[in-house]
Parts: C-alpha cells; sequence; structure tokens
C-alpha cells in the first residue's frame, strides 16, 4: 500500500534538515519552514514601532530601556532566522531578499534616532557605516549580474561590522534621556562634536544609573565605523578585476 504524503509541516524542510526537535513534534501543523520568514517579517514591523516609541508619548520614564530591549531582539531574529534557515535547510527568494533590508533599516533607523540626540559623534560614523551599505549593496548587485556575486560575499569583517554596530546601539539606547556628552570626559576635546544630549535626566527614569554607558558605546560605535571602512574595502578589492575589466 503506498504510503500518503505527510501534511505535516515538517516534511517541507529542506532534505538536509535534521529530524524534528521536541517543538517540531509537540506542533506539527505548524508552519515551521515559515518561522524563518515570520521573524523578518517581525523585525521589519518593529521599526515603525521603534520610531514611533522614539519620540511618543512626550514624557515616558522607561523609554531607553524599551527602545534597547526592542533593537535587542530584532538584532537577535537578525541571526537567528539566518541560523533556523540554514539548519532547515529552507530558503525563499522573497526572504534572501527581505533579510537584509530589514537588516539595514533597522539599523539606519536607531543610527539617525541617535544622531538626532547626540549630534555629530554618532552622525560621523552612522554617515560611514551608512554609506558602506549602500555602496556595498549596490556592488552586489552589480557583480551579481555578472555572475560573480561569490567574490563579495559577506565575510569574517562584515559580521564583526555588524556584531560592533547592533552592539553599540543596543547600550547607547540604554542611556537615560537627559544624559549628554559632557557625562563623558573624553568628548571635551572634541570641539563642537563633544556637544550633543544636553539636560537633565528625567525624573523616574528606569535606567538613570546606566548613563556610564555613553562613553563604552561610543568608543564601540567608532570601532565599528573603522571596521565598517575596512570591510568595505575588502569587497571592492575583491571586485576591482571586474570593474577595472581586467575580467
Amino acid at each position: 500500500v503506498e504510503e500518503a504524503p505527510s501534511t505535516s509541516s515538517s516534511s517541507k524542510v529542506g532534505p538536509n534538515a535534521p529530524p524534528p526537535g521536541p517543538l517540531r513534534r509537540l506542533f506539527p501543523k505548524f508552519p515551521w519552514h515559515e518561522l524563518p520568514n515570520y521573524l523578518t517579517y517581525a523585525r521589519c514591523i518593529s521599526i515603525p514601532i521603534f520610531l514611533g516609541l522614539s519620540y511618543f508619548p512626550v514624557i515616558m520614564p522607561n523609554r531607553a530601556p524599551v527602545l534597547s530591549l526592542l533593537f535587542a531582539i530584532a538584532s537577535i531574529t537578525d541571526w537567528f532566522d539566518g541560523f533556523l534557515a540554514r539548519r532547515w535547510d529552507v530558503t525563499s527568494p522573497f526572504g534572501a531578499f527581505l533579510d537584509p533590508v530589514a537588516d539595514k533599516l533597522m539599523v539606519s533607523t536607531a543610527l539617525i534616532v541617535l544622531a538626532g540626540r547626540y549630534g555629530g559623534i554618532v552622525a560621523i560614523p552612522a554617515a560611514i557605516i551608512m554609506a558602506r551599505e549602500v555602496g556595498v549593496s549596490a556592488l552586489r548587485e552589480w557583480m551579481a549580474q555578472r555572475g560573480a556575486r561569490d567574490s563579495v560575499k559577506v565575510g569574517m569583517q562584515g559580521k564583526i561590522k555588524a556584531a560592533l554596530t547592533m552592539v553599540s546601539i543596543t547600550l547607547m539606547l540604554l542611556v537615560p534621556e537627559g544624559v549628554g556628552l559632557e557625562s563623558v570626559s573624553w568628548t571635551k576635546h572634541l570641539g563642537i562634536l563633544g556637544v550633543g544630549g544636553a539636560g537633565s535626566v528625567v525624573e523616574g527614569v528606569v535606567n538613570d544609573g546606566l548613563a556610564w554607558m555613553l562613553g563604552p558605546s561610543l568608543l564601540m560605535l567608532f570601532a565599528s565605523a573603522f571596521v565598517t571602512v575596512t570591510s568595505g574595502s575588502v569587497y571592492f578589492r575583491a571586485a576591482a578585476p571586474v570593474l577595472l575589466g581586467k575580467e
């Protein structure tokens, strides 16, 4: 007797996927093969929520930890959806397109919000990071049209840059409202770049003891901008023979 085809969602994962674990066995009807895409969709939805909570309501004592937690969760899903897609051997053209877009949009939104709060000291590394993302994305698209996308695939430096950027933003978002750059001793040597975010800590804030994170998070953002430049140069050097018409 021929066995009827399985209706379980586990049968829709790729051929190289491991056997179902406890959760997949407990909920066999859940579309587990779509979970990586669902996480990407959730990250996209979190962007307008993050932006709205950055400014409204005007008085929000726990704004900093809420924004930091929201960004941290979005950052974790950026790693987790890729991990699940590889583990379960499931990919989709739309998911492959949307995943890096959602990542870049979330990071760019957070950097713009923080640049508006602290001024040039954040705006300059933010501009470097976003300019690199636009340039490398355009380079990958151009190389893909010539069948050479593998020569500019994500490398270790790119992963380090992404991790540094996400951790620095998460920590900077934890800094209470009203904490200015004057609380960081070395910023006084930066002239106009060392002025921003001035004011008093909003009364009743949840994390008023975390103001010290501003200095370390700024240094991590500078390190991220440096790795951004070095990793971007690696991609352009790899693509140079094609760009110059030597291949």
